[in-house]
């Protein structure tokens, strides 16, 4: 029996605060389509705010559990939720080959890191 894949669910908003409880609902969002999928949520975390990606805590310990291995999706609800920076969209690239990862969308299915 094939073991299921380990998933990340990560949320975002460049909001100063969640007024609106979108962190919420892209959470139940992505867990609805892990669920779909059949990944097994291993972990989450979320952001908010407009920090560049790599110093936002949240995201921060998605890759700590990326590169220790113990994930293998990262969920997100879109690209916005991680960066329009081609310059950290590149280094989530080498993150994701060098750990073996890949990223989907509830919209999109597997995203491509460009």
């Amino acid at each position: 029996m094939e073991s299921r894949k380990r998933a990340w669910a990560y949320c975002s908003i460049d909001a100063p605060e969640d007024e609106n409880d979108a962190l919420k609902k892209q959470r139940q969002l992505l867990c609805g389509y892990a669920e779909q999928m059949e990944f097994e949520i291993a972990g989450s975390s979320s952001d908010i705010g407009r920090k560049p990606l790599w110093e936002r805590s949240g995201f921060r310990r998605f890759v700590d559990a990326a590169t220790r291995g113990e994930v293998d999706i990262l969920l997100v609800t879109s690209r916005r939720c991680l960066t329009h920076s081609s310059m950290q969209m590149a280094q989530l690239k080498a993150l994701a080959e060098g750990c073996g990862l890949q990223v989907y969308s509830p919209l999109t299915g597997p995203m491509e890191l460009i």
